[in-house]
């Protein structure tokens, strides 16, 4: 995308205080600040746009604020990190003036900036509604462990594909790449809107992915291809993992 995007874009940070395997997720100490604040770090870093923090509980929006970034408050029975954003979205540009959406989920203190910039870029393309991330595996386990979203895809050039189908299965059969979906999203505004309208489909279910969602209701999602798989912060090795990575860096 052109520098002119940034003015059109919002990042959006979803953070969620309920979690059964890290209490208190997004206010847990990384290199002395909350890891909510570190993944806004990191989407400042990557100058896309405007940012705003999405949360449900009011010590992480004071967390948030005074770290000096942009938060607001959203509802707490929220099913998913796509309902919240757009109700963020609603609240924070209800002129309307934004076109894009990049979605960074909150829980990845040490994503590099080119990532969050990266998945705009499939939006170039006008036809495309919903732009995502994928890499491509390298590690033989990950092929057939089902934790490991698997992204089936069209190449479109040397970097990008156009999403066929989700899967937690190992695919495409026979010989070639598989890739690792990245669940970081670019959405045009109009798009979030109609995915959030959109019921829970078929396939759906079936795989637990909810971006099949979208490729059922005929939106069209193109992924583009990074160098790496951030981490995110589940449990609490991942989170001593997060500290060493950014405390390093400091």
């Amino acid at each position: 995308m052109t520098n002119s995007a940034f003015d059109r874009t919002l990042v959006l940070i979803p953070a969620r205080m309920a979690s059964t395997r890290l209490p208190g997720k997004p206010l847990a100490d990384i290199a002395g600040l909350p890891m909510i604040v570190q993944v806004a770090k990191r989407a400042e870093e990557a100058k896309a746009g405007r940012i705003i923090v999405a949360v449900d509980h009011q010590d992480v929006f004071d967390a948030v604020k005074a770290a000096g970034f942009e938060v607001v408050m959203t509802r707490e029975d929220h099913q998913s990190g796509s309902d919240r954003i757009f109700e963020a979205v609603e609240k924070a540009d209800p002129d309307r003036r934004m076109e894009f959406v990049i979605n960074v989920q909150g829980d990845l203190p040490t994503i590099e900036p080119e990532a969050v910039r990266a998945s705009l870029r499939p939006l170039e393309n006008a036809g495309t509604d919903i732009a995502t991330l994928t890499v491509e595996i390298t590690d033989e386990h990950e092929k057939t462990n089902p934790n490991v979203v698997k992204i089936v895809g069209s190449p479109l050039s040397e970097t990008r594909l156009k999403a066929l189908y989700f899967t937690r299965a190992t695919a495409p059969y026979g010989q070639g790449p598989l890739y690792h979906h990245i669940g970081l999203y670019a959405y045009r505004r109009a798009a979030l809107e109609k995915f959030v309208t959109l019921g829970p489909s078929a396939l759906e279910k079936r795989e637990s992915l909810e971006q099949l969602r979208a490729l059922e209701a005929g939106m069209r999602i193109d992924a583009e291809i990074v160098r790496s798989v951030p981490l995110g912060v589940d449990t609490p090795a991942d989170l001593e993992k997060a500290r060493a990575i950014l405390s390093a860096r400091s």
